[in-house]
């Protein structure tokens, strides 16, 4: 790969995540948003962030403050036309994302556009591009520096050149690249979420407590964290959706999301985000 800017769309978690682990990585990124103020937080979590490894001796005072440099940041969609390759990090909402791709695919031309979306069709965001055989799935988890996996995801489009360039991207970022079909939820959230959703149950039903469900999985399941606090970590309103992706693609009623999860996402109970979840934080 060249020089050139790699794109990061969205500074929210996941976002900042990604722009932090190209820009540690030596890439010069691009971030773009829709507000000032979201990248302003977005470049002070990356800061923070860095100065953790800092603290931790796993990066030099000297590297942190060249990987802020490499980093730009933008309100323009303009500002990603010389990109290669451009991740989108924005919200699970196929309009949006079928918006963004359509307005990227006429101002890059030949820029590979690869998608965060943890469940959406990469084929039908393809559909929507003037080069759909560059349009790729990069899934990366959150959070974004520790997690080593990237799921690569095959558009029916998608063309191998495009497929070797986001796998050699990936290790690039010392991440292990596992592609995967354009099923919906993907490998792991069409295991992992639909667990988050019958726990979801067992709290509904009164068969136990969202403390006593995590720790059961914790020491019978050797989870390091339980599936309730990992919902939470996750993002209620993301694991909600992923659902009604998986009833929507499937049409099985196995995949019925959880009247609790969605009344919980309905009162703004979305997780460590907003402060209460199946827990509560400071």
């Amino acid at each position: 790969m060249s020089q050139q800017p790699i794109g990061v769309v969205g500074a929210g978690t996941m976002g900042q995540g990604i722009a932090q682990v190209l820009a540690t990585s030596g890439f010069p990124v691009q971030l773009y948003d829709v507000a000032d103020a979201q990248l302003e937080r977005a470049r002070g979590a990356i800061d923070k962030g860095l100065g953790k490894l800092v603290a931790k001796d796993k990066l030099a005072e000297a590297d942190k403050d060249a990987a802020l440099g490499r980093l730009a940041t933008s309100t323009a969609l303009d500002a990603l036309a010389d990109c290669e390759v451009i991740i989108e990090a924005a919200p699970e909402q196929p309009a949006l994302k079928e918006k963004l791709f359509r307005d990227l695919s006429h101002l890059t031309g030949d820029a590979i556009l690869a998608s965060n979306t943890s469940s959406l069709s990469l084929t039908r965001l393809a559909a929507v591009c003037e080069r759909p055989e560059r349009v790729v799935g990069m899934h990366f988890f959150n959070p974004v520096p520790v997690l080593k996996l990237v799921e690569v995801i095959r558009a029916e489009q998608t063309s191998d050149a495009t497929v070797a360039c986001i796998e050699a991207l990936a290790e690039a970022l010392g991440k292990t690249a596992v592609p995967v079909g354009d099923s919906p939820g993907f490998a792991v959230n069409r295991l992992l979420v639909p667990m988050i959703n019958e726990a979801a149950f067992l709290v509904q039903e009164g068969a136990a407590t969202p403390e006593a469900v995590d720790e059961a999985m914790k020491l019978g399941a050797a989870h390091p964290l339980g599936p309730l606090a990992l919902a939470d970590l996750i993002g209620l309103d993301v694991c909600l959706a992923i659902m009604e992706v998986l009833q929507d693609g499937f049409g099985d009623p196995k995949y019925r999301p959880c009247p609790l999860l969605r009344r919980m996402v309905d009162a703004g109970y979305l997780g460590r985000k907003s402060g209460r979840g199946f827990h509560t934080y400071s």
